[in-house]
């Protein structure tokens, strides 16, 4: 075969993936990311369904596991810190919040750049300024580095790629879903323990925190909006939105308030989707969150990274010609994608009551939902049920 140069853009999840998938199937990958070194902050995010039958294929399942969180389940606690309902971790993947292969972003960035930097060209501090694709090739302009010619161009950059309006226009859709998240690393406290802890106050407002395995804390707060351009805001900006919206919230909120003015780690977004009718043009395609991100509300965005990239590389290197491949890896993908962006009835607002007697209800629904005689057949939303798919056996990675 000959020796194909593919440019991906995006060193988190699914750009390593896909340069390790690529590399097997004896293509040269190159990875370009714009920030300035392997971006290694992040929370919680699990390896479930197909996604670990792909990791098992790459032979990196142990170092997942060697590297987990130790979260032993998820409570919901009230204002004085009482569980209202809990999940246990899952042995399984089917209904728990907590799977069994629960890892830190960044971790599992780690892991598939140390698998892959021996095959794969890393580009960090740079990024896609232009394409231009001449029918055999396409010329890559970069923000800094010089012009260069790839056989193929990948988008794996993420829900607010800015590559995706290169290879395929404005056609996708960022669809929100009404939710504004923000994600940051504060100080272990003395209450922090193996369980995640879910908290509801008034005002459709949430906060999540969840153990990590090197001594700190991963926050994550919720709440309901209407998307107002929130995202936009500058770091400093953002903090100081959230110290509004959470004033008075209750609970360990002035805690986790301290914790975000000093965190340097700081992710704020507007929780969305990306519905996109297609995912590749020409010579270029897109995978991962660029391409189908189904939201962080979902629980499936690391393994439509990860199967995608299987899938995707996989047809690649089964396909003499590019436009048959995208168009397997489409064909193969797109009932999987469908189905992990089909969200349960009333999420994402179910989790977020506005008042006090909407939060009394949710926690008697979750321990009722939760409770041994229900758990096996209902569980977590958006669970594993969404995650299946047929893994095709390719000749030099299946």
């Amino acid at each position: 075969m000959e020796h194909r140069t593919v440019l991906v853009s995006g060193a988190s999840i699914a750009g390593p993936a896909l340069a390790f998938w690529l590399a097997r199937h004896g293509f040269r990958p190159v990875v370009v990311e714009r920030a300035g070194a392997l971006r290694l902050g992040g929370q919680n995010i699990d390896v479930q369904g197909a996604a670990r039958e792909v990791v098992r294929r790459m032979g990196i399942e142990g170092d997942i596991r060697a590297a987990a969180t130790g979260e032993q389940g998820l409570r919901f606690v009230d204002e004085h810190n009482v569980t209202r309902a809990e999940l246990p971790a899952g042995s399984s993947d089917a209904g728990a919040f907590t799977k069994e292969l629960e890892i830190l972003r960044g971790d599992l960035a780690r892991i598939l750049y140390d698998r892959t930097r021996g095959a794969t060209e890393y580009i960090f501090g740079d990024q896609i300024k232009g394409l231009r694709d001449h029918g055999d090739r396409v010329t890559v302009s970069f923000e800094h580095g010089a012009e260069r010619d790839f056989d193929l161009v990948v988008a794996a950059d993420g829900i607010r790629s800015r590559t995706r309006a290169l290879i395929v226009g404005d056609e996708p859709r960022i669809r929100p879903l009404d939710l504004y998240a923000s994600y940051f690393t504060i100080p272990r406290g003395p209450s922090d323990g193996a369980w995640a802890r879910w908290y509801n106050a008034p005002g459709s407002r949430s906060i999540l925190l969840r153990p990590d395995n090197v001594g700190t804390t991963r926050a994550s707060l919720w709440f309901l909006s209407p998307t107002r351009g929130h995202e936009r805001l500058s770091s400093a900006e953002q903090k100081a939105l959230l110290a509004r919206v959470y004033a008075g919230a209750g609970w360990e909120t002035p805690r986790v308030l301290a914790g975000l003015a000093e965190a340097e780690d700081v992710y704020f977004d507007a929780v969305s989707q990306v519905m996109a009718p297609r995912w590749s043009h020409g010579r270029a395609a897109l995978v991962g969150d660029a391409a189908y991100c189904p939201s962080p509300v979902s629980g499936m965005g690391a393994s439509l990274s990860l199967v995608g990239a299987y899938v995707l590389a996989g047809e690649l290197s089964r396909h003499a010609d590019h436009r048959g491949a995208f168009a397997a890896y489409e064909k193969l993908m797109r009932p999987y994608v469908d189905r992990a962006q089909k969200l349960p009835p009333g999420v994402p607002w179910i989790a977020h009551p506005k008042s006090k007697l909407g939060i009394s209800i949710l926690h008697g629904v979750l321990r009722l939902a939760f409770s041994p005689l229900v758990r096996p057949r209902e569980g977590w939303p958006g669970s594993s049920a969404a995650d299946k798919i047929e893994l095709p056996a390719y000749s030099s990675g299946g």
